[in-house]
């Protein structure tokens, strides 16, 4: 059966769910992420300072979701109920069979915790299994060698690293480093992800 393109959906797990992202989302957003710049250090632009900076940004995000370029999710951390981040999928192409999980961030108090792990399986399994893709990349910064390490992890294929690839903020040049799983590493993946998963975090997300 053909591929089918990603729609707005609600994807729910045990510790997170994901909605389609609105500026609904906003208050909780900035209080998990506004202001640090640790959080913001890889997503091509200084920390939003203000709600309004924010909003920009997400906006931004959901201007191109209404271009179908994206399909946002808003990541919603199940014990509190509020909004602790943001993921997309993006560069989708039906025809091919591929797409991109990427533009994600969170908050830092979840980093290192369940959060991370199962929206990367919700979003991971619904594209191999529900929208019957082939290929799923991410992509990150040469530099950011968190992200790497955690999509390593995942179990997906680090293929290798565009140069030059992406003008920062600041006029400087990014390599971008790529990563991939294909549908039939998928199982693997998932059994990888779901025993850690099962196994608990390597820390606690902070309280608050």
């Amino acid at each position: 059966m053909p591929a089918l393109p990603p729609r707005p959906v609600t994807l729910t797990g045990q510790y997170v769910t994901l909605v389609p992202l609105t500026t609904g989302h906003l208050d909780d957003l900035f209080e998990a992420g506004g202001r640090d710049e640790e959080v913001w250090r890889w997503q091509g632009g200084p920390a939003p300072q203000t709600r309004e900076e924010l909003l920009t940004r997400l906006e931004g995000v959901l201007t191109e979701a209404g271009r179908g370029t994206y399909v946002p999710f808003a990541v919603l951390h199940r014990a509190s109920g509020r909004a602790v981040g943001w993921t997309t999928y993006l560069d989708i192409s039906v025809d091919d069979e591929r797409l991109e999980i990427g533009w994600t961030w969170y908050g830092r108090a979840y980093w290192r915790s369940e959060v991370n792990t199962e929206t990367k399986l919700l979003l991971l399994g619904h594209a191999f299994e529900e929208l019957g893709m082939g290929r799923v990349q991410l992509k990150t910064d040469h530099r950011n060698e968190r992200s790497q390490a955690a999509i390593a992890r995942l179990g997906a294929v680090r293929e290798g690293v565009l140069r030059r690839h992406r003008r920062r903020p600041d006029g400087s040049w990014r390599d971008s480093v790529y990563f991939s799983l294909l549908a039939d590493e998928w199982p693997a993946a998932k059994a990888r992800l779901t025993a850690r998963l099962e196994a608990g975090p390597t820390e606690r997300p902070a309280a608050g």
